[in-house]
């Protein structure tokens, strides 16, 4: 098998909508030979200027298959952006079962360990690799009534740095993007939680409309597409990068900020303190 070097290959996780296929366009326009992912393969959507694949995240044997296909095709992989993954709309912790929990952390999580794996044999082989992983600034920030997501993404981050100690005198460095919101199918298609409680009812209804308010003004996929470029690019890579400026503006306040201010704006902002507690029977 001859490998091509003469153009950069690039593999994108979930790319048929917003943050994946911003990030497809981006890197293909910047001159790498681009092949997007989603579990529909290669259903068009207008005039794409990259390749679908089938491939779903959560399954070992699709995960092989798609690495194989643009391997046999290419010979190489030189930058994987693992951005597949879905989240639960705003509710309790215990409102999630055990399955459900499961289920978030089997993509957002466990989908990136598996590609990793996946791919990470072929950039030994050849010396040299970006990995680059779409986390969240509630990786580094929790956001109440979001636990089960953000624990996910808190668990890409601590993945990600053991990794890139792992790889990079391999050749192989790996970075974090970290955005805020962003303008996507994202939040229009968040899972409603499972086992839902009267109790928290209220609170439900809150967050639903302060998420609302703050996706009309969310940045665009493209934020943080240009952001993966970035990455993808540097000379020095660095671990983690933030995509926009709220998630910039959070980043900061999560590392200096005292954690009574934090605790408090957090809430305000969420309107958490104004929520009604429950009357007990």
């Amino acid at each position: 098998m001859s490998i091509k070097q003469n153009i950069s290959v690039a593999l994108v996780t979930g790319a048929s909508s917003g943050i994946g296929e911003a990030t497809a366009l981006r890197l293909t326009a910047a001159g790498y030979k681009v092949y997007g992912t989603s579990r529909r393969g290669a259903v068009q959507t207008g005039q794409r200027s990259f390749e679908m694949l089938p491939l779903d995240v959560t399954s070992d044997v699709s995960v092989e298959a798609a690495v194989s296909e643009v391997m046999q095709r290419e010979g190489r992989i030189d930058l994987l952006v693992n951005n597949a993954g879905f989240g639960v709309a705003p509710a309790g912790a215990e409102e999630s079962s055990i399955e459900q929990s499961q289920s978030v952390f089997d993509t957002n999580f466990f989908g990136i360990v598996r590609m990793t794996r996946a791919v990470t044999p072929h950039m030994r082989h050849q010396g040299s690799g970006r990995i680059i992983n779409i986390g969240s600034v509630l990786g580094v920030l929790p956001m109440p009534y979001m636990a089960i997501y953000a624990a996910s993404k808190h668990a890409i981050e601590g993945y990600s740095e053991s990794l890139d100690h792992e790889l990079r005198t391999r050749g192989i460095r790996v970075s974090v993007i970290e955005p805020a919101y962003t303008k996507t199918k994202f939040d229009a298609n968040l899972l409603a939680a499972d086992s839902q409680l009267e109790e928290y009812h209220e609170t439900r209804t809150v967050l639903d409309k302060v998420l609302g308010e703050v996706m009309a003004i969310a940045d665009e996929p493209e934020v943080v597409a240009d952001v993966v470029l970035k990455a993808a690019r540097a000379a020095r890579p660095k671990l983690r990068y933030t995509a926009g400026g709220l998630a910039r503006r959070l980043s900061l306040l999560r590392r200096f900020a005292p954690a009574r201010v934090l605790d408090a704006g957090l809430r305000k902002d969420l309107r958490l303190d104004a929520i009604k507690k429950p009357q007990m029977s």
